[in-house]
């Protein structure tokens, strides 16, 4: 049973612009992983993006409630590429008060945009 739906689009030279002019935001919106690809590269713009778009589709997905961390929802990458969302703190206990028990993610950046969509999923 699909419990919430969450879709958020980024400009990417809007989003890098935020992050050259505040250093600190990438500490603040990602993960130490989510920073850095696999073999340890800083991520591109456009991959963080994605990433932040996903963290707002979340929030969307669980109706925007109050006291949510960026980093209580993490973007990670499976062996074939595929992203996936784990979630700890507020975001997971909102989630468990919702019945959330699963996640499908979709991220896509073309032509300057950055885009995520958020599915979470409950038993049925």
């Amino acid at each position: 049973m699909i419990i919430g739906v969450g879709v958020d689009v980024v400009l990417v030279e809007r989003f890098a612009r935020a992050l050259l002019r505040t250093p600190l935001l990438a500490d603040r919106l990602f993960t130490d992983d989510e920073r850095v690809t696999a073999v340890g590269h800083p991520r591109a713009p456009e991959s963080l993006a994605a990433r932040f778009a996903a963290k707002e589709a979340v929030a969307k997905a669980l109706g925007a409630p109050a006291g949510l961390n960026w980093r209580d929802c993490e973007v990670v990458v499976d062996r074939a590429g595929r992203p996936w969302l784990t979630v700890t703190g507020r975001v997971a206990d909102v989630a468990a008060e919702h019945g959330i028990a699963r996640w499908h993610l979709s991220l896509s950046h073309d032509g300057g945009i950055a885009s995520a969509m958020v599915v979470a999923e409950g038993n049925a």
